[in-house]
């Protein structure tokens, strides 16, 4: 008896092999997440604390990819809060032989900014200049309509938001440093006839652990026309840890 169980045993363990090829691979999913942030405190003479998060969730097949952001970004000081900002981000793209066909929808609600509220949508056309292991870059095109809400100032305490047709362009680059590091840089051009806004988000990312890596961002926005006493340059710089989910 004892030898037939053995038998049986080796000869579903042999079937098993034959069916399953050695080289296989569980497909897939296709899904991958980001979840990174940073946190400062200041104690002693100046008392002080923020924090920045951001999460990234993607679903990529063979005819569609599907990508959302989420940012948010908190400073105070020992009295008051000094800055609140939050950012969604959503793409769908629909992939064709050539590139890629896209919908993008964006919000922006920053309480100390120089538009406290920020909506922006379109639509067009991307495609890959390059694509290669180690070096990427990606170019979009397409027409958009932006809601803008200015902040309130002294002279102007109930301003009225700006509704404007514009031009989006983007310049996607990303380079494979080495094995554990990389680099990116992200160009965003807003044109429309009531305003004009450029965006530079760069980042450095550095693998610490299979999963977890050290990241380094910035991010520069130019805003053409802005409230009176408000900047025209925005920059945010963040130290943050990154974990990734596959």
């Amino acid at each position: 008896m004892l030898r037939l169980l053995s038998a049986t045993s080796l000869l579903t363990a042999f079937s098993a092999n034959a069916l399953i090829p050695p080289e296989y691979q569980e497909p897939a999913s296709g899904f991958t997440a980001e979840v990174e942030a940073g946190l400062q405190l200041n104690t002693g003479n100046t008392e002080s604390s923020s924090f920045n998060g951001r999460t990234k969730l993607v679903y990529d097949t063979k005819k569609a990819k599907q990508e959302a952001v989420v940012k948010a970004y908190f400073a105070s000081d020992a009295e008051k809060t000094t800055a609140e900002k939050y950012d969604t981000q959503f793409q769908s793209n629909y992939k064709v032989e050539s590139g890629y066909y896209f919908a993008r929808g964006e919000g922006t609600w920053d309480e100390f900014g120089s538009y406290t509220r920020l909506y922006t949508g379109s639509v067009g056309y991307g495609f890959d200049v390059i694509n290669r292991y180690a070096t990427k870059l990606k170019l979009e095109f397409g027409p958009g309509y932006q809601y803008s809400l200015p902040q309130a100032t002294d002279t102007d305490p109930a301003p009225e938001a700006t509704k404007d047709i514009i031009l989006r362009s983007a310049a996607k680059f990303e380079q494979r440093i080495h094995e554990y590091s990389s680099f990116t840089a992200d160009l965003v051009s807003e044109n429309g006839r009531e305003n004009n806004a450029i965006t530079l988000e760069l980042g450095y990312k550095n693998i610490l652990f299979q999963d977890l890596a050290f990241k380094v961002g910035m991010n520069l926005k130019y805003t053409d026309v802005v409230p009176e006493g408000s900047k025209q340059t925005d920059t945010m710089t963040t130290f943050n840890l990154l974990y990734t989910f596959q």
